[in-house]
């Protein structure tokens, strides 16, 4: 078994709660990784401290709390922190303004939300991790590429 030091740390921001649920369960079944979900961006920063290696954020982020911070606030702050941190943005938007805005902001990619999202976050988290050549192992459970 790996030691946790050595599990990939996801970090899942959404405020929609099934949303998040359900991506938590597709990465715990399909990888050996440890996952910390968040509502806020205000918590999602709280927690930098335990260093995730890669943030799945969403881009709205204003469901819950009225004037919460939004998902490009959020990612700012990110990488005012850590800027080495790779930032993928979610959006239930499929539009070419938010995607650049993203890019922008400097997130390192960007899924819409849909049926085939986490298969695209499978594909953009292996490619992080070709790109920064990490040190933490990868392993997916189920190819289902």
């Amino acid at each position: 078994m790996n030691d946790n030091n050595n599990k990939v740390k996801i970090f899942l921001v959404d405020d929609d709660a099934l949303f998040l649920k359900s991506l938590e369960i597709e990465f715990m079944e399909n990888a050996d990784f440890t996952v910390e979900t968040y509502s806020t961006g205000e918590l999602c920063i709280a927690n930098l401290s335990n260093n995730p290696d890669v943030i799945i954020l969403d881009y709205q982020l204003d469901g819950i709390v009225a004037n919460a911070m939004n998902g490009l606030e959020t990612l700012d702050k990110v990488k005012a922190f850590n800027p080495e941190i790779p930032v993928v943005m979610l959006s239930s938007q499929d539009k070419i303004e938010v995607a650049i805005n993203c890019m922008h902001h400097k997130a390192f990619d960007y899924v819409v939300k849909s049926e085939t999202a986490f298969v695209r976050l499978q594909k953009i988290i292996t490619a992080i991790f070709k790109y920064q050549k990490m040190e933490k192992e990868l392993n997916w459970y189920m190819d289902r590429m």
